[in-house]
């Protein structure tokens, strides 16, 4: 009785109640002002009965007001009941936090979903993890995301709920000085809608490109009667393993299909790593040469053209990258399988000659033209960039090369343009000076790199319209877009003899100097390891040209000379190797005082590595300018490049590299050591 006399009551009730008083009232004025004027023994008859009805009415309303609001609790109590049953029972699973995500309630369907006890009070993070403490909601907008718990996929909502406002809204209590909140959680079951958004996007249909990538040479190394058997067997592997994943594949030309698969094939295929690739190459019917094929599929994308739009861009990919692998492009991503094995050299020149009649074309058209590599550049980067400035001399056009740090062993080499008459003070530039120099009738050639984040002077691929990539290293996910001619072949040995190549088909009348022909038969003798990898026909034959032009071969040999700090640093990183796993090499170079080009001496250390019996690959390491550079080689038994794409770099099968930052040397080590690990598990390896 004592908790309900301290209740007090307002509002339409309290009115109500005292209605009888303020009706007495009103006749005891109207018995004081009027009644007795008129007749005093009719007012004091009045009088008594208005006291007597005071009387009356006071006991009344003490009486009934006990009674009363005892009853309200109960009704109020037993409404409440009723109301906290009905959610309880609610098949919505619904739960109630306080303001730091601890669970203080949930209904009978939160404990069947969480198989929790009713009495579970810890954070609600430590049943669904990605709700913690700062994901609950903050003022009044609500919070929705979306969870995943055991097998079930769950819309969450939740909404804030400040205990002053339950005080404020009633009409019958009235209560203050409350302060906090609630979260109310509500989780509806998506798990069947989601199952089937998936079908649908499981069956949506994904189209894709394969193409033969050496359709010519591999008929051309069997007899012309059984050539339309091996086109036959191909067409059969191709069109059985389409239709194994419910797809259709239709032959548009002589080395060409187009398939559409499901999109749930599309992820069995790469489960699979593209089995066909290998497949393939099992076609033989007295051929030399083994067929190799490049797979380009695209996926998730808005509509189908988009699909085939990301297809089209994928099989460009598996072709620039040397053919022989399978390229899925998503919207977020382009993931790559196989290139396991080593690019076949085309023995045509026919498109040698094409790029260098549209190079010609190109460089007539413009003002000037401005010729950078990559970044810390080397010996093919200058000598290809060497090779372009005599093609642009021919064409009475002038040229500048962007160089912003000469290496050690691109010393010798500069050297022998510097202070030289016929080349002027501006034939090497700064990226600035480029930059000033650069306008929209530019031509930017851009030789041995086709990374525009690791170029010389990125902002001029800005400043240029036209712009030309001639690189022979494989193309990665960061591409020169809207190259005016892009010619990239990764079965070439180096730049340099790519450009040696165009020079013959530029016009009769050209005329390389012996240091530019030195310049550039340093570059092909740099990256073949002195003719000892990636050499093919046309590489002794680029090499042959530049040696009629004036090429000295001792002369050459003298220029790269090593000096002795950096001889004895390269030893001592050669002698410190440590084999990871019985065949990979690992090595740090020590970056001493006196080292002038810590990373080139570091790509020859790797080099060296591979003398060592047994090893497949070798990594080596340097620390320079706050970087880890890591350079990657290897013979012909591990592809270094998808090794070193998975850590942000590229490169070549066997001649690859990346650049870590905030790391370590032994953080980089472990990271190396990480991903052979995990390739080799999966089978990349």
């Amino acid at each position: 009785m004592e908790t309900t006399s301290k209740i007090k009551i307002k509002g339409r009730l309290k009115t109500y109640f005292m209605m009888t008083i303020y009706m007495g009232l009103l006749l005891l004025v109207l018995d004081g002002a009027i009644l007795y004027f008129i007749s005093f023994n009719a007012g004091l008859i009045l009088g008594v009965f208005v006291l007597l009805y005071f009387g009356i009415m006071i006991y009344l309303y003490v009486y009934n007001r006990r009674v009363l609001t005892t009853e309200l609790v109960s009704f109020a109590t037993g409404y409440g009941q009723i109301q906290k049953n009905l959610l309880y029972e609610l098949e919505i699973p619904h739960a109630l936090l306080d303001d730091t995500g601890k669970i203080i309630w949930m209904n009978a369907a939160f404990q069947t979903m969480t198989h929790l006890d009713r009495n579970y009070r810890k954070a609600i993070s430590t049943v669904f993890a990605p709700l913690s403490a700062e994901k609950l909601p903050q003022g009044a907008e609500d919070v929705q995301m979306d969870l995943e718990y055991e097998e079930g996929s769950y819309k969450c909502k939740m909404k804030r709920i400040p205990l002053q406002d339950l005080a404020k809204d009633s009409e019958m209590i009235d209560a203050t000085d409350y302060e906090g909140s609630l979260v109310a959680l509500y989780l509806f079951d998506e798990t069947a809608l989601k199952l089937a958004l998936d079908e649908v996007d499981n069956e949506s249909l994904a189209p894709g490109l394969i193409y033969l990538d050496n359709y010519d040479e591999a008929l051309e190394s069997i007899e012309e009667v059984r050539r339309s058997l091996l086109t036959a067997l191909i067409d059969r592997k191709v069109n059985r393993y389409v239709a194994s994943y419910d797809g259709i594949a239709k032959k548009t030309e002589k080395d060409k299909y187009f398939i559409v698969v499901p999109k749930r094939s599309c992820k069995a295929m790469q489960e699979a790593r593209f089995d066909l690739l290998e497949d393939v190459k099992t076609v033989n019917i007295g051929n030399e040469m083994a067929v190799t094929i490049s797979v380009g599929i695209g996926t998730d994308g808005l509509s189908y053209a988009q699909n085939y739009e990301f297809a089209r861009n994928a099989i460009d990919l598996a072709l620039g990258r040397g053919g022989d692998q399978a390229v899925v492009k998503t919207p977020e991503k382009t993931t790559y399988f196989g290139g396991k094995s080593q690019q076949v050299e085309k023995n045509t020149r026919v498109k040698a000659r094409v790029k260098a009649h549209a190079l010609r074309e190109i460089i007539a058209a413009a003002d000037d033209v401005i010729v950078m590599g990559h970044r810390l550049g080397d010996v093919d980067s200058f000598g290809a960039a060497v090779g372009i400035y005599r093609i642009a001399k021919t064409l009475d056009r002038k040229a500048h090369i962007v160089l912003n740090e000469i290496t050690t062993s691109m010393e010798p080499l500069v050297d022998l343009f510097r202070n030289n008459a016929e080349y002027g003070e501006d034939f090497i530039i700064n990226s600035s000076q480029a930059i000033d120099i650069a306008n929209a009738n530019t031509v930017l050639i851009i030789v041995d790199v086709n990374k525009p984040s690791i170029t010389e002077c990125p902002e001029l691929l800005h400043i240029c319209k036209s712009i030309v990539v001639f690189d022979h290293h494989r193309q990665g996910t960061e591409v020169i877009e809207n190259a005016t001619l892009s010619y990239v072949e990764p079965y070439a040995s180096s730049t340099c003899e790519m450009v040696s190549e165009m020079l013959q088909y530029i016009g009769d009348n050209i005329k390389v100097h012996p240091e530019e022909a030195d310049s550039m038969y340093s570059g092909i003798m740099v990256d073949t390891n002195n003719f000892m990898s990636k050499t093919g026909v046309r590489t002794f034959e680029a090499a042959a040209f530049l040696r009629r032009n004036g090429a000295d071969v001792t002369r050459v040999r003298k220029l790269f000379r090593e000096d002795a700090v950096e001889y004895k640093a390269k030893a001592d990183a050669v002698s410190q190797a440590e084999i990871y796993r019985g065949c990979y090499a690992i090595s740090v170079l020590n970056n001493e005082e006196g080292v002038k080009s810590p990373t080139v001496l570091n790509a020859q250390a790797a080099n060296d590595l591979l003398a060592i019996k047994g090893i497949k690959a070798s990594f080596m390491l340097v620390e320079y300018h706050g970087q880890i550079y890591v350079s990657a080689r290897s013979i012909d038994e591990v592809n270094v490049q998808v090794i070193m794409e998975r850590m942000g770099g590229g490169g070549h099968m066997s001649i690859a590299g990346c650049q870590m930052e905030n790391v370590s040397v032994n953080e980089a080590i472990v990271e190396i050591k990480k991903t052979i690990d995990a390739m080799t598990e999966e089978g990349e390896l």
